[in-house]
């Protein structure tokens, strides 16, 4: 693998851009946007009886304490009471949209996510799952998963997950090294991530995924390699590798992160290419971005099959589906639009406490945004674009739509990321690696922003 990986394009395509969970990205939603709008997108899905299920995404902000290389919309603290406010709250929130929605509304994929979710008592997360049982029809089947921080679980408590319903996990371990642990704030044994990985495996879960971070202070080239070697023995089914974004002046928990104890970007670079090649000789395939995931576990046989698809959670086998998002900060889609609640607690509650719902800011998507948005979501999760087909879903005529878009596709043909023909475009196996930069080229607003500093790097 390493062969396809050049250092020289690594260096070329080391700019930053978006993950496009969504299109048009999220810093191009308005406060024009308000409830009235989310309700109106609710009741077309309510009257026109959408054929696919939902996805909830559910945000838990609290976290015991702050790892400073986090960049989440969070709430850090030690009073466990706030929680249960939080869970009714929840509730309020479910019950507003069901007033709009109608009942026996499906749900085939549910995701926890802060924050740390396992900040709730094993009592809140009963009462929110039971909650969200009585709200929405939950499919056999589906994916329903939970983002677990280690020091707040156990063996017990892994069971306890296990039998609210939870059928996929994902550990945040980060890095192995204890000194990058001491640096962020988050410091855990390796023994104890292994013995609960094991136990997930005796359970029964289906899938286990486990989050690392190249780029941190203190990490190296060598130490980092062992944290991958570590991995490789605790053999999960999906692995995230994500890059480290050192944005201080947007994330306050960042400036307690010494700059000078970050690698340089070219040992950052070189953590890269070394994952890219170590995970690709212990027999992971990769997915897209910073996902990976062994051979026979779904996202593999999904991409295989061009089944893959994307939301706000990253890579999914679950259809393209509404979302409805639940909780400070979460971002939901609804037909053609997008909304995101408010984003502190405070202003959260008080909304639900006027019987509204918590919406501070949205978009409408316009013929060119829907047209975009499937475009790039075709080239991230397949690879492959037929001009046609196109121009048969959507009424265009995709060369004169597209026609600087195209011209600016020969480089990257020149780069090998792509190859370019009459009927279309195919992403190569070294182009999956970059495949960013590919969805960049149509990204109409980055086309006409100057300042793309608040993304993180495309690599």
């Amino acid at each position: 693998m390493t062969e396809l990986i050049s250092r020289n394009l690594l260096t070329r395509y080391d700019v930053t851009g978006p993950r496009y969970t969504s299109y048009p990205t999220a810093d191009r939603f308005v406060e024009a946007f308000s409830e009235r709008d989310l309700i109106q997108a609710l009741h077309i899905r309510s009257e026109v009886g959408a054929a696919t299920p939902l996805s909830v995404y559910v945000h838990i902000p609290f976290c015991q304490s702050v790892c400073y290389y986090c960049a989440c919309n969070k709430v850090v603290t030690k009073q466990k009471s706030r929680a249960q406010r939080y869970v009714h709250d929840l509730g309020r929130e479910v019950s507003l949209l069901r007033q709009q929605l109608g009942d026996g509304q499906v749900i085939s994929q549910l995701h926890l996510g802060g924050g740390s979710p396992t900040f709730l008592s094993d009592t809140e997360l009963s009462d929110l799952m039971a909650m969200l049982r009585r709200s929405f029809h939950m499919t056999p089947g589906g994916e329903y998963s939970i983002e677990v921080d280690p020091r707040t679980v156990n063996e017990p408590r892994l069971e306890y997950l296990f039998a609210l319903g939870f059928n996929r996990l994902s550990f945040g371990v980060q890095d192995f090294d204890p000194l990058v642990q001491q640096a962020v704030h988050r410091v855990q044994s390796t023994q104890s991530v292994f013995d609960l990985v094991a136990h997930t495996r005796r359970i029964g879960f289906e899938s286990v995924n486990v989050d690392l971070i190249y780029g941190l202070p203190r990490q190296t080239l060598e130490s980092f390699r062992r944290s991958l070697e570590l991995v490789s023995q605790l053999r999960p089914d999906r692995l995230a590798v994500y890059a480290y974004a050192h944005l201080p002046s947007r994330f306050k928990p960042q400036r307690r992160i010494m700059a000078s104890e970050l690698p340089a970007g070219s040992e950052k670079l070189g953590m890269l290419s070394t994952a890219i090649s170590y995970l690709d000789r212990v027999g992971y395939d990769y997915i897209g971005m910073d996902h990976f995931a062994l051979p026979d576990d779904s996202l593999s046989v999904a991409k295989r099959q061009g089944r893959l698809h994307r939301n706000f959670q990253g890579y999914s086998t679950q259809p393209d589906c509404d979302l409805l998002a639940l909780g400070v900060s979460a971002i939901g889609r609804m037909g053609n639009t997008y909304s995101q609640n408010a984003k502190t607690i405070e202003e959260y509650s008080d909304a639900l406490d006027q019987g509204r719902l918590p919406i501070v800011r949205g978009l409408v998507l316009n013929h060119d945004d829907i047209v975009r948005r499937a475009l790039i979501m075709t080239i991230m999760c397949r690879g492959y674009v037929d001009f046609q087909a196109f121009e048969e879903n959507y009424l265009i005529d995709f060369r004169a739509h597209f026609s600087k878009e195209l011209a600016e596709l020969s480089e990257l043909c020149d780069h090998g990321l792509l190859s370019l023909s009459e009927e279309g475009f195919r992403v190569s196996a070294q182009g999956w690696f970059f495949v960013r930069a590919i969805a960049m080229v149509f990204d109409r607003h980055l086309r006409e922003d100057i300042d793309r500093a608040r993304f993180s790097k495309i690599i």
